[in-house]
């Protein structure tokens, strides 16, 4: 196939999606692990739950939103397949790089490498897929792409739970090179050196031709361009980016401290509870973003033009029950089963939320916009849900126990704020879809 004039048969697309899925998948075992490893890593870093969730959630997440922005514009300019190649290599060998680190800022420092090597993924990956799908089928293409957050995220806590299960005899190990390593350190390698060969993969992938220009004739676009294009549009876009941060930080918060909670509260070890939580993100998680992903194509062959936007704010609506009940049960059974719903209507959201910026943004400002909307959910999802959580514990309710508390009074604030600002965009959406859609 020549890249620059054929256009890819959609057998050949799927295969793109089933090797960018892996890739994302990957890319978040490498960075959720980190939370199921919370007892072990505050034990023997000597760390309080604040500083720990500057290790989770600001050392990768302030560089993995700041590295988006310019490797969008790299990606509206270059080769997205290499530029894809290059930051799943990187993220792979800082996360090992994580199981050599023998202190807080050896570990700060490796974690902003996996920030920046995962920055190159999504906005190249979104501009990309997006050139290989056609409108009616983008939401199902991309939210089948984004299940890799919950597979990932799942696969984080179930590996890492057989893992620390299987070396809870073994606290330390004599490995070659390396010399005495933590059990928890010994957790690095075994995720991040396999991400290596998904490089090689990825390097299967062809760069398709660009599509859907919308009257854009350069090759490239600048930044001036693309924040006039915004600001013009600042009715869909500012609402797009914060009613999906507001979601991103209910999902993180939850990520990264339920774990805690369970462990603290329940006496779940840590191998048994991340077992259990990776089989309901992995199963919940990916059932709910493909249910949101097709409920939004579905809505748009009904008729409306506001699909996507439509659909997310309904997914949200659901959830908010959910975040306020489950972290404040005392029954454990009662509320692994709650956890279920909670995290397939977090995941529901996020089926059209990438399909709809592609959906009212020309071709060549794909990669800048996905960056920028990458930038601003993860910013409050990433870099700041695992520190907010974690300050409410230790400086409002002043207890460890009480990081359920903590966790049902932030989300409890986030669902609905998110469910609002989602639900504005509807008209606005429709107006823009019309304009760039139809109009191409």
């Amino acid at each position: 196939m020549n890249d620059e004039t054929e256009q890819p048969s959609l057998r050949y697309a799927w295969y793109v999606i089933g090797v960018l899925f892996l890739a994302y998948t990957f890319s978040y075992i490498d960075r959720q692990i980190l939370a199921l490893l919370v007892k072990p890593v505050r034990a023997d870093l000597g760390l309080s739950d604040t500083q720990f969730s500057l290790l989770v959630g600001l050392a990768f997440g302030i560089f993995y939103t700041l590295m988006g922005l310019p490797l969008g514009r790299m990606a509206d300019r270059g080769n997205r397949r290499n530029i894809i190649v290059a930051g799943v290599a990187m993220w792979s060998l800082m996360t090992a790089l994580c199981g050599v680190t023998r202190n807080f800022w050896q570990l700060f420092l490796a974690r902003i490498g996996v920030g920046v090597g995962e920055a190159a993924l999504s906005p190249a990956a979104y501009s990309l897929i997006a050139d290989y799908f056609p409108a009616n089928k983008l939401g199902r293409a991309l939210a089948t792409y984004s299940t890799g957050v919950y597979a990932g995220a799942g696969l984080a806590y179930i590996v890492g739970g057989l893992v620390i299960s299987a070396l809870t005899n073994s606290p330390q190990m004599d490995l070659p090179i390396v010399g005495v390593t933590r059990s928890w350190q010994v957790v690095f390698f075994m995720v991040g050196l396999p991400g290596l060969l998904i490089a090689l993969l990825v390097f299967s992938v062809k760069e398709p031709l660009r599509r859907n220009m919308a009257g854009i004739t350069q090759t490239t676009v600048g930044l001036k361009q693309v924040a006039e294009f915004v600001v013009e549009r600042r009715s869909i876009f500012v609402a797009h980016f914060v009613g999906f941060a507001l979601l991103a930080l209910i999902f993180n918060a939850v990520a990264v401290w339920m774990p805690a909670h369970f462990m603290r509260n329940f006496d779940y070890d840590a191998g048994q509870f991340g077992i259990h939580f990776g089989l309901i993100i992995a199963l919940f998680g990916s059932t709910g973003i493909i249910c949101g992903g097709w409920f939004g194509d579905w809505l748009a062959t009904k008729g409306y033009k506001d699909a996507p936007m439509r659909a997310a704010t309904l997914g949200v609506t659901a959830l908010i029950p959910f975040v306020i009940i489950t972290p404040l049960l005392t029954n454990v059974t009662i509320a692994l089963v709650l956890l279920c719903p909670l995290i397939f209507f977090s995941a529901f959201p996020y089926g059209v939320a990438a399909a709809a910026l592609q959906l009212v943004t020309p071709n060549r400002m794909r990669g800048q916009i996905s960056a920028l909307y990458l930038f601003v959910v993860n910013l409050a999802g990433v870099a700041t849900a695992p520190t907010i959580t974690a300050l409410v514990t230790d400086y409002v309710f002043q207890d460890d126990l009480k990081v359920g508390y903590s966790m049902a009074l932030v989300t409890g604030i986030a669902a609905p704020l998110s469910a609002i600002v989602l639900w504005r965009t509807w008209q606005p959406f429709r107006r823009e879809y019309t304009k760039i859609v139809e109009a191409d």
